[in-house]
């Protein structure tokens, strides 16, 4: 898939992330963020810092059998998940998906708070991300690579006609993109007809969620290419014996490199 290798660069946390954090001190009582909630429309629990350096998080679970005014250190959750800016958004849903959590607080490399992402950031990422022009540039991609003229088109393809180029998936990311298909929030795929042959370039994850719902055929950006040639994706294709979307694996995912705890930050591993 070297042919859209330099158009495929995933957005990262620090494109989508909320920079304002609102955050409590260690040393501030139970009661006084219990009110902090209570009055609050956004908020149900907040990052625990210490200038600015992530120490916890307290949420109002943390909050039911404390004493008013017992310091928020002594009830906070200290071993909590916590991402890079520079970690894709798709690995920050993944992270989310995984854990049940709603707000996935941001670090830099020395352990401050420089934002948080939240489960709604993750879909707004994912619905912005397949665009027209977006799918202009990789047309415009192949075209400069192999000396034709392509032409882009918006159809409804069916799930069986089409041919993995990925051969593996996310297990976790799947279930994402259920939730997406069940709430009509899915992007379009990007697919290459080469001459007939229809090569699914982006979307995998959508496609075998949308085959597990039931779903036969979907709407996506078509890049056509009246005479078939030969196209790195096809030749990777080939060699992994992808033929149909029934071909593709789901495997687990493993431990992002970007995704620390907090507990780990603060040994300085």
């Amino acid at each position: 898939m070297e042919e859209v290798a330099s158009d495929r660069r995933k957005p990262q946390v620090e494109e989508y992330m909320t920079r304002d954090v609102a955050t409590v001190s260690p040393d501030v009582t139970v009661g006084t963020v219990a009110t902090r909630i209570a009055e609050s429309d956004e908020h149900s629990g907040f990052p625990v810092c210490e200038r600015r350096r992530v120490e916890g998080f307290i949420s109002a679970r943390d909050l039911l059998l404390a004493d008013d005014d017992d310091p928020i250190f002594k009830v906070m959750t200290t071993d909590l998940l916590v991402a890079h800016p520079e970690m894709k958004v798709t690995d920050a849903a993944r992270v989310i998906l995984r854990s049940g959590i709603q707000k996935l607080p941001v670090v830099d490399d020395a352990g401050n708070l420089v934002g948080i992402i939240s489960n709604a950031d993750v879909i707004r990422s994912q619905i912005e991300r397949a665009t027209p022009e977006k799918v202009g540039k990789l047309m415009r991609t192949l075209e400069q690579i192999h000396d034709i003229e392509l032409e882009q088109e918006r159809r409804t393809v069916p799930l069986a006609e089409l041919t993995p180029t990925q051969g593996r998936v996310y297990a976790d990311e799947l279930e994402g993109r259920r939730y997406e298909l069940e709430r009509g929030l899915a992007e379009p795929l990007v697919v290459i007809d080469n001459g007939g042959t229809f090569l699914l370039a982006d979307g995998h994850h959508r496609v075998l969620a949308a085959d597990r719902l039931g779903i036969d055929e979907m709407d996506a950006y078509v890049i056509v290419i009246e005479r078939e040639i030969d196209l790195g994706m096809a030749r990777t294709a080939a060699k992994e014996n992808l033929e149909r979307i029934d071909d593709i694996e789901v495997v687990d995912y493993a431990h992002h490199p970007l995704v620390q705890t907090t507990k780990r930050l603060q040994s300085g591993e």
